[in-house]
């Protein structure tokens, strides 16, 4: 507070003059920054299917190098969730994510990270690779 807002307090405070507190409550709140709360949209392997082929999407497969070898999304990238935190920087921030495992319990650990790093723009495929194959979509092996 400023000389004059303090001395306008005083005189308000002394008066009986209530509003005065709420309208410097409210001037407060209107210069607090508000900061973005980011979540993750779970989603099933046809949503996924749906969101790849609707849509400019990075498809982030966070499962080891043999199950990536074993198949994986066409188009995907691989980094191990063991890895995502110190390799944040081959993640765009300016698209949307589909982060996806084998069976969808990796892929919610690595979506979090991704969330606490800043973005927000997270999908995790539900049931992973196993639901995505045994849905009969494409893969490559």
């Amino acid at each position: 507070m400023n000389y004059e807002q303090k001395y306008n307090y005083c005189v308000n405070l002394c008066t009986g003059n209530s509003d005065y507190g709420r309208m410097l409550q409210q001037e407060s709140d209107n210069t607090t920054p508000q900061t973005e709360t980011c979540d993750y949209s779970d989603v099933s392997a046809a949503e996924a299917f749906n969101l790849i082929e609707t849509g400019d999407v990075f498809i982030l497969d966070v499962r080891t190098q043999s199950e990536y070898d074993d198949g994986h999304l066409e188009n995907s990238y691989l980094i191990p969730v063991s890895e995502l935190e110190n390799r944040l920087d081959e993640v765009p921030s300016d698209t949307a994510i589909l982060v996806y495992c084998r069976s969808g319990r990796r892929s919610v650990t690595a979506s979090n990270i991704l969330l606490d790093a800043g973005y927000c723009d997270v999908y995790n495929m539900e049931a992973g690779f196993n639901a995505w194959r045994s849905g009969g979509y494409p893969y490559e092996e």
